[in-house]
C-alpha cells in the first residue's frame, strides 16, 4: 500500500489537461493543492483535418473499369495532439524531478494517457511514482479527488 506524505505530488491528467496537486498534510487526512495546471487548445479531428482522406486503385478486377478504389486511412490529429500532451507532460515532470521539486509521486489518469506517460517517463521520474491511478478525474471537484486518491491507495 503506498502512502502520500506531505509534500507527495499528485498528478491528474486526461489528454488535454492536466493538475499538479501537492498534499499538505498526511495520508490518513489529504489535504490537496494545485500548484499548476497545463491544457492544451485540441478540437476534434474534424476541425483539424485539412483535407478528405487519399484514395488508391486497388487494382484491375477484370470488370474492364479500373477496379475499385481505396481510402487510405487518416490521420487522427486530435488522438495524435493527446499522444503530444502526455510527452510533454512527462518531459515537464522530468525536468522538474531532476530540480528536486519533489520525492514522490502518484499520477492518475484516463487508461490511454497513463499508458503513454509510462513509455515516455525518464527512469528518474519512475523511480519517484508511489502509485498510478488509471481513472480520468479532470472534471472532478479537489474534495472528490482527495477522497478517491486515498481511496485507491488503500485499497
Amino acid at each position: 500500500m503506498a502512502r502520500m506524505t506531505k509534500g507527495t505530488w499528485v498528478l491528474i491528467a486526461d489528454g488535454e489537461k492536466a493538475l499538479i496537486l501537492e498534499n499538505q498534510t498526511d495520508h490518513d487526512d489529504p489535504y490537496l493543492t494545485v500548484l499548476t495546471k497545463e491544457e492544451q487548445e485540441n478540437p476534434p479531428d474534424r476541425e483539424q483535418s485539412a483535407n478528405r482522406r487519399g484514395r488508391m486503385a486497388d487494382g484491375m478486377a477484370g470488370d474492364g473499369n479500373g477496379g475499385q478504389r481505396s481510402a487510405f486511412e487518416d490521420t487522427d490529429w486530435h488522438e495524435l495532439a493527446k499522444e503530444r500532451f502526455a510527452a510533454d507532460l512527462s518531459d515537464m515532470l522530468y525536468k522538474r524531478a531532476h530540480k528536486g521539486a519533489f520525492k514522490d509521486i502518484v499520477l492518475v489518469a484516463a487508461p490511454n494517457v497513463l499508458g503513454k506517460l509510462r513509455e515516455d517517463l525518464h527512469k528518474e521520474v519512475k523511480s519517484k511514482v508511489i502509485a498510478e491511478i488509471d481513472k480520468n478525474l479532470t472534471n472532478h471537484q479537489l474534495d472528490d479527488i482527495e477522497k478517491i486518491v486515498k481511496a485507491e491507495l488503500d485499497a
